[in-house]
């Protein structure tokens, strides 16, 4: 194959497999080996969970129910907009999208 072939198939790919910046909030940072920015594939925000969770073990978890749901106190922002208020985990994500966890915070 030719080097401009190589570079389509290669685009290809990459368009097909957006890999958006997630930023980890401190407390789950241990299970990204201290990374407060990771690079997720994915068309949607489920999907990059599901992928996050692959390559993160434990992240999973802490971030959706048993039933798959993004749990209460868990904020997930795609360019600062809550997916509570979007398509929540079918929001469609971009590989220039900033995708934020962010961990409810209560107090008294």
């Amino acid at each position: 194959m030719s080097e401009a072939g190589d570079l389509a198939t290669l685009d290809s790919q990459l368009s097909t497999n957006p890999m958006a910046q997630v930023r980890i909030p401190t407390p789950l940072r241990k299970l990204t080996g201290d990374q407060e920015v990771v690079a997720a594939e994915g068309t949607t925000i489920g999907d990059v969970l599901t992928n996050l969770d692959a390559t993160f073990p434990g992240l999973g978890e802490r971030l959706c129910d048993e039933q798959g749901n993004v749990r209460r106190f868990v904020n997930i922002f795609v360019n600062d907009e809550d997916i509570r208020f979007l398509e929540e985990k079918a929001t469609v994500v971009k590989e220039s999208d900033e995708i934020s966890i962010v961990p409810a915070i209560a107090g008294g």
